[in-house]
């Protein structure tokens, strides 16, 4: 079987030709100054509210400024318990750029002068035209339902954004060796990813990710589940220990997304829920299952954890008969 056919891998392996094309829309952005806000709001709906998650922390991590994440929906219906007297900068993220929720809480923002906007996309769409600075990353547009490539160069703006804003050009430097690092992570480890993703004994997955890295298991939980129709949830590391552990047995895959800062702490988690029978895969720079390998440092590599655990949700819905492309199923 040619797995050509299914437009869904051509997307997840040419995505770094997209992190590129981010990466150079970013560095001649014209951005705004940090110091002009009181705080920043990402917003986005579905895989870009978990793509706001990450960022939004990631933001405050390096600027030191106050930044969150708000659903596209919950800004547009309850503005008033987010909201506040302050000058805010709202950076709205959408694929299509014209993602319902977004355009209408963003169309709200402004209408009450509540501060700028920035627009993070694929498409130059109704968003655009309401963006006071405007990121267009054609080359993450994508045909599947499931967000991809999409997803992935808009986190890789949005990172070297927070980079900028926080006057650390020094990390966008670095951040130009991710296109390379991620065509030798998909090729190293894509028939890791397709052995578990294959393997129908496993029937639940958890993704772990503390931090900065929250957001990105979220998003990987959400590809394994509508690409897959396969029981997954995301945890913050520790909390899995406090009730969910309970569901962890020898059809579990518990795929954690490990960081340096708190690397004993993360994989003592893995190895309790392989004492339960679990199946742990650790995603990290070194001493993992999949390590990146990448020199590029911790806060700006984040992007370097989506491309195995999208082939893994791909593999996985060929396995169970499902069009990764539209969640259809298919005949061989």
């Amino acid at each position: 079987m040619s797995l050509e056919k299914f437009v869904t891998i051509r997307e997840i392996k040419s995505q770094t030709e997209a992190w590129t094309q981010a990466l150079d829309l970013i560095r001649t952005a014209q951005l705004p100054k940090t110091e002009n806000y009181d705080q920043v709001i990402f917003t986005g709906c579905g895989s870009t509210y978990y793509l706001s998650l990450a960022s939004a922390a990631l933001y405050q991590e390096l600027t030191g400024r106050v930044a969150r994440a708000i659903p596209g929906g919950e800004l547009l219906l309850n503005s008033r318990t987010i909201l506040a007297n302050q000058k805010i900068l709202l950076v709205a993220i959408s694929r299509s750029g014209t993602t319902t929720e977004t355009v209408k809480a963003v169309e709200q923002f402004k209408a009450k002068n509540n501060g700028d906007v920035l627009v993070i996309s694929n498409y130059d769409e109704t968003l655009s035209c309401l963006a006071n600075v405007n990121i267009v990353i054609s080359k993450g547009q994508e045909e599947s339902v499931a967000q991809t490539r999409s997803f992935a160069s808009m986190y890789v703006a949005a990172s070297g954004f927070a980079a900028r804003m926080a006057g650390r050009n020094d990390l966008l430097d670095r951040m130009a060796s991710l296109p390379e690092t991620g065509e030798r992570i998909i090729q190293d480890f894509e028939p890791a990813a397709r052995q578990i993703g294959e393997n129908l004994d496993f029937d639940r997955f958890y993704f772990l990710g503390s931090g900065i890295r929250y957001g990105l298991a979220c998003e990987a939980n959400l590809k394994m589940k509508e690409m897959t129709l396969t029981h997954s949830e995301p945890f913050h590391f520790l909390e899995l220990r406090h009730g969910p552990m309970s569901m962890v047995n020898e059809k579990a895959v518990v795929i954690g997304l490990v960081s340096e800062a708190n690397f004993s702490q993360e994989k003592a988690v893995l190895n309790e829920m392989e004492a339960l029978g679990g199946k742990p895969v650790a995603l990290g720079e070194s001493g993992v299952d999949i390590a990146f390998d990448s020199g590029i440092p911790e806060s700006v590599r984040g992007v370097l954890y989506l491309p195995v655990l999208q082939l893994m949700a791909f593999y996985r819905s060929l396995a169970k008969g499902l069009n990764p492309t539209d969640q259809t199923t298919w005949s061989p």
